[in-house]
């Protein structure tokens, strides 16, 4: 479902044409992902952040920071207990891990936001059951060392973090319902990134709520558009079935897409470029690699910004303010 908006501030844009080159605004590009579970894959985007200067989102699912042997401890809304559409952790050691690049990637400015727990699809949901499905993310990742009897090596800033700075949220499938956005508001959520948009678009708020959409690209010999995200790709490349002998070619493609995209809108209006990547390497790992391809490429740029949806936020907010002009 496409809930009604109404533009916010953030919505106006400077124009190319009209504009001097000196006062367009920085081309922001965010690079999120979903699920946020292998942790070699969480070692490679921090590292790759680090190398590049970008920062990302990760929309975790909390259901991997639970160990399988506790998987009960987990229920779903109209789910029975121990259910989970992308599993647990197999080791506390490997959910120990995970909270582990959690915790490093907040310090490193990365945002950490909500993907639910146990990615349902959430279409028929109402407000209570999100707001069922919000509190125990909450309540997972607050108990989570302590759950793991790791309480020792909880960080001493854990409860603080989980309690005020997860404030984005992603819904699985971008599956949505009407009950969604009351339920975001009240587990105090300031954005969020379930939308798809015809092409790039700038955010948009209602009721205090921003939100974002991944956009439409072209991509392919026809230039059919596709959503900006990897699994998306995935179903059209192979079919949704994993083809390695094809990686190559697949990598082209989507990096050839992700850059045109890319191009498009810093040689164009400077609309914020979003894409999406899960933490699973589809396709040999076509897709990962188009990606860093891209944040490689682009990221060093010195009127590009590589950027979380929370610093987003802030320098849209920071492009609208008026110029302050010095007197003669």
């Amino acid at each position: 479902m496409r809930f009604s908006v109404v533009p916010f501030a953030l919505c106006l844009s400077l124009s190319p044409l009209a504009t001097h080159a000196a006062e367009r605004p920085k081309q922001l590009v965010m690079i999120s992902f979903d699920g946020a579970g292998a942790n070699a894959l969480w070692q490679r985007s921090r590292d790759l952040a680090r190398r590049a200067g970008a920062h990302f989102t990760y929309f975790l699912s909390c259901t991997l920071v639970i160990e399988r042997a506790n998987a009960k401890s987990y229920q779903g809304p109209r789910q029975k207990a121990g259910r989970s559409n992308i599993g647990f952790a197999q080791t506390a050691e490997e959910a120990r891990a995970r909270l582990g690049h959690v915790w490093q990637a907040h310090l490193e400015g990365h945002d950490i936001s909500s993907h639910t727990c146990g990615h349902f699809d959430g279409k028929d949901w109402t407000a209570d059951d999100w707001i069922a499905e919000f509190t125990t993310f909450h309540d997972v990742l607050t108990n989570a060392w302590k759950t793991l009897d790791a309480a020792s090596e909880q960080p001493a800033g854990w409860k603080d973090f989980v309690a005020n700075d997860i404030r984005g949220f992603r819904a699985p499938y971008f599956s949505t319902s009407p009950g969604m956005t009351e339920a975001e508001k009240k587990a105090g959520f300031r954005y969020d990134a379930s939308l798809v948009t015809k092409g790039p678009a700038m955010p948009e708020e209602k009721d205090g709520l921003i939100r974002f959409g991944l956009p439409l690209i072209p991509e392919g010999p026809s230039n059919r558009p596709i959503i900006a995200m990897d699994y998306n790709l995935f179903v059209r490349h192979s079919g949704g079935f994993d083809n390695p002998s094809g990686s190559a070619e697949f990598e082209e493609r989507a990096y050839a897409a992700f850059r045109s995209a890319f191009d498009r809108q810093y040689q164009g209006g400077r609309i914020p470029l979003q894409i999406g990547l899960h933490f699973v390497e589809m396709n040999g790992g076509a897709y990962w690699r188009a990606m860093e391809r891209l944040v490689t490429e682009v990221c060093g740029k010195e009127d590009v910004a590589c950027v979380s949806y929370s610093q987003a936020i802030q320098m849209l907010k920071e492009r609208e303010k008026p110029k302050e002009t010095s007197g003669l």
